[in-house]
């Protein structure tokens, strides 16, 4: 069985940096996307360098 969805785009996420890939609900505002989570976008100072 194939994925359906094989070229959604993707980010890393500064804080986990883990790859996290598209999501529709975040089609209109996919530039402004940087973390992963609601829970890494929270922790974000924890880990700055």
């Amino acid at each position: 069985m194939t994925h359906k969805k094989p070229h959604l785009p993707t980010k890393l996420c500064p804080v986990c940096k883990r790859p996290f890939a598209w999501r529709k609900k975040w089609a209109k505002d996919w530039e402004q996307v940087i973390y992963c989570s609601e829970r890494c976008r929270k922790n974000k100072n924890k880990h700055e360098n």
